[in-house]
Order: structure tokens, then C-alpha cells, then sequence
């Protein structure tokens, strides 16, 4: 089965029903296919963009509990994470986002899953381009 990275975007989208991209996320995670991986990094910006509501940050933390493999080896990949936020300084690139690069080549997955249109510019340490499934 395949490996998805998903980043926050699409989370705080599935949960807060007045996002531009509430339906696309609902839609998104009812065709998928494939295992869906992130980490703590989304998860607490996740929560944190929900603010809004401590009800949906509990749906939330319930649902990702259940639908997500959060990875937790993200202190391990912290070198490649500094790389990526050098590398990408211009766009800026967060902590969260190079943290997603770094699982993603754990993985060995270019499939993440984002509203951000920064993993069309990101690469891999491999060179390749990464797939955002969210939009296909």
C-alpha cells in the first residue's frame, strides 16, 4: 500500500466546515487510497489553527488518533530538517513543511497531500518532485 504525507492544510480544512477547502478535504480522504502518515509537528499546528472551537480540536484528536500513522522519529531527522530550511529560506519554509520533506524521504514517498503550493517547489534529497494528491 502506498505511503501519503499530509500536512496540515488539509486537516484543519476536514474539521473546520467554513474552509475554502472543507469539501475537497472531505472528498480527498474519502478516495484515498493509501496509508496516511504525518507527525507531531501538524498535528500541533493542526490544533492550533483550530483554536476556534476546543470541540473540533477534540474531533480532531480523536480522528487523527485513528486515521493517521503520526510518525514520531521527527527529533531524528532534525539535520535534514535545518538542510531544508536552508535551502528554501526564500519561500520561507516552516518547521512543519521541512519536517514533512524528512518523512517523506523515510518513507521513500514523493505522495504528500497539502494546500501549500510550496511542495511544488520542494525536492527530495533525491532531486525528485513531489505529488501533492490533494489537487489531482
Amino acid at each position: 500500500m502506498r505511503n501519503i504525507v499530509v500536512d496540515t492544510g488539509p486537516l484543519i480544512a476536514l474539521f473546520d466546515g467554513s474552509d475554502q477547502f472543507h469539501e475537497q478535504a472531505k472528498h480527498f480522504l474519502q478516495s484515498s487510497s493509501g496509508l496516511l502518515h504525518s507527525n507531531l509537528a501538524v498535528i500541533t499546528e493542526t490544533v492550533y489553527m483550530l483554536d476556534f472551537s476546543a470541540q473540533a480540536q477534540r474531533d480532531f484528536l480523536t480522528w487523527a488518533g485513528q486515521a493517521l500513522i503520526i510518525d514520531r522519529d521527527t527529533a531524528h531527522d532534525i539535520p535534514r530538517i535545518l538542510q531544508v530550511l536552508s535551502k528554501y529560506a526564500d519561500l520561507p519554509a516552516d518547521f512543519a513543511d521541512a519536517s514533512l520533506v524528512a518523512l517523506c524521504e523515510r518513507l521513500n514517498t514523493q505522495l504528500v497531500a497539502s494546500v501549500d503550493k510550496d511542495f511544488s517547489i520542494y525536492r527530495s534529497n533525491s532531486k525528485k518532485p513531489f505529488t501533492n494528491l490533494f489537487f489531482s
